[in-house]
């Protein structure tokens, strides 16, 4: 036990401190693009210079003017034109990210110093989901702390709290010092403070409360009032979150919102849809009216729609195993919404790296992913510098192939991670002698493998 526990600590270490290491030299990359000479309103002049053709490029340096950050402005303050522009004082992202946006500008009169702040503020979320995870994984854990998406986008945009949160939320659910139901409640309000940093984490409430229904796996019980806990407790966690800055400026706090939905899917949103149906549309390298309401109609259609086919799917795994696998049925759902959704930001890998590092799916399809990602990371700043330069084509092939590649694997996650065990299980093992399975002595140890997704349908017993 010792020599295990002294394994286990090793690997905790390394987890931890590859994380460190990649952090740091993730906010070495971004820092080039920010420094000395700087303009009167406090833009690093070597941004726009070489922040594409260097792939320095980050949101955080970007949003230092045109959001107030710059005139530390209150966050939410602001409002939105009729053309769809942020008056500043409003910031596109839920209120929990405008808040830390807003923490990072105190103090900070250049972007340089704005990006300092906030990667010192981000730092500590990204080393806590490495922790979580190697807590969760073991060494699988260093696909999260030692893989190029860290490097590329950990102060890329401000990712890494919503995805602790989320991790944290799965962290309770499998651990073993409360009731299914007690952990679905808190996991539960993780997730509504997800919600209220990125939204994503809203998704994963619905699994949350059908494996909370299924009293975790216990068979033949279903804990309703647990999972109307669940629902409630996420959306009371979203309300008393956005209350304060809906009553304090009304308008500034719908602006992000408003925004949002107005969003078109452009040549930054680099999805199936400005890369598929973009060019069947016309319209050019900004897309047509017509292609843009298409997408605005057909994208949230599809999305629900492979939203509930998860869920559904979910319930069929169920019905075969006695186990509700919400973990999978989250991670797919996040597949869906990367899929389908008109927007993907290459930073969204940083939300799905930890359900492949969690679930049993094979590597190589793992690396297939990170080297499409690379090339759409790496490819669209590339062509961005290209088509204000050289008119280059190759790098637009790249970034093709990149968006493509991820989208066929992210068809393929959907389809594995429902079904995808996890890489290893928070529960000791089964002992020898158990006891009928679905009775109360024996609902804690069904409860455990439940939680990690591990337990099959039993045989009846003998005294069924």
């Amino acid at each position: 036990m010792r020599t295990e526990a002294r394994v286990r600590a090793g690997t905790m270490a390394a987890v931890v401190t590859a994380c460190l290491f990649a952090l740091v030299v993730a906010y070495l990359g971004k820092a080039r693009c920010a420094g000395p000479p700087f303009a009167p309103d406090g833009r690093s002049l070597i941004f726009d210079r070489i922040k594409d053709s260097d792939v320095c490029y980050s949101d955080i340096q970007l949003l230092w003017l045109g959001r107030g950050l710059d005139l530390h402005l209150p966050p939410y303050s602001g409002g939105i034109t009729p053309a769809g522009l942020l008056v500043p004082g409003t910031v596109e992202y839920p209120v929990l990210s405008g808040s830390l946006m807003w923490l990072g500008a105190l103090g900070a009169h250049t972007d340089a110093t704005f990006l300092l702040h906030s990667a010192l503020l981000l730092a500590p979320f990204g080393l806590l989901t490495a922790w979580l995870l190697g807590r969760l994984a073991g060494r699988a854990a260093l696909l999260w702390a030692a893989s190029p998406p860290l490097l590329l986008y950990a102060f890329h945009n401000w990712e890494l709290p919503v995805v602790a949160v989320a991790v944290a939320a799965i962290a309770v659910v499998t651990s073993r010092r409360w009731s299914v139901r007690t952990r679905g409640v808190l996991a539960a309000v993780l997730l509504g403070i997800g919600f209220c940093l990125k939204l994503y984490p809203g998704l994963f409430v619905l699994p949350l409360a059908l494996f909370v229904l299924t009293a975790g796996g216990v068979r033949d019980r279903r804990d309703v009032r647990g999972a109307l806990a669940v629902l409630g407790s996420a959306a009371a966690t979203v309300v008393a979150i956005n209350v304060p800055f809906a009553v304090a400026d009304a308008a500034g706090w719908r602006a992000s919102f408003t925004f949002q939905q107005q969003r078109q899917a452009d040549i930054t949103s680099n999805s199936i849809w400005y890369w598929g149906l973009r060019p069947l549309m016309g319209g050019g390298i900004r897309g047509s009216d017509a292609y843009h309401q298409v997408v605005g109609v057909v994208s949230p259609m599809l999305l629900c729609a492979a939203l509930g086919l998860a869920l559904w799917w979910g319930w069929k795994e169920f019905e075969r195993r006695d186990v509700y696998p919400w973990i999978g049925v989250s991670g797919a759902m996040l597949c869906a919404f990367m899929l389908l959704h008109k927007v993907h930001s290459p930073q969204y890998t940083l939300w799905l790296l930890p359900f492949l590092v969690l679930q049993r799916v094979p590597w190589g399809l793992v690396g297939a992913y990170l080297a499409a990602d690379l090339a759409v990371g790496i490819g669209i700043f590339r062509w961005f510098d290209a088509l204000t330069r050289s008119g280059d084509t190759t790098t637009e092939l790249v970034v093709r192939l990149g968006v493509w590649s991820q989208a066929a694997l992210l068809l393929v996650f959907f389809c594995l991670l429902v079904r995808a065990p996890l890489r290893r299980a928070p529960a000791p093992p089964l002992p020898p002698k158990v006891t009928v399975p679905g009775r109360a002595s024996d609902a804690h140890t069904r409860d455990l493998y439940a939680a990690a997704g591990t337990v099959r349908r039993p045989e009846p017993g003998p005294l069924e």
